[in-house]
């Protein structure tokens, strides 16, 4: 699908049984092995997203300027 691989998070119960308890995985373990699968997640999307083209102009509407109006 042209889609870049950004990374894959483990089916893993301490994820749930943490985030059940309102404690993300990061978060209650910032130093585990689970929390530097997320970060590392985290950064390649990040890095992603940076790279992308910076091309707002289809945002704007096209502004003409003429003697005439």
């Amino acid at each position: 699908f042209g889609v870049g691989y950004l990374g894959a998070l483990p089916l893993n119960m301490q994820i749930r049984v943490q985030a059940d308890s309102g404690t993300p995985t990061v978060v209650a373990d910032p130093a585990g092995e689970l929390a530097a699968t997320y970060k590392a997640v985290a950064r390649q999307v990040a890095i992603t997203v940076a790279n992308k083209a910076k091309d707002f102009s289809s945002k704007f509407p096209t502004i003409k300027i003429s003697k005439d109006t």
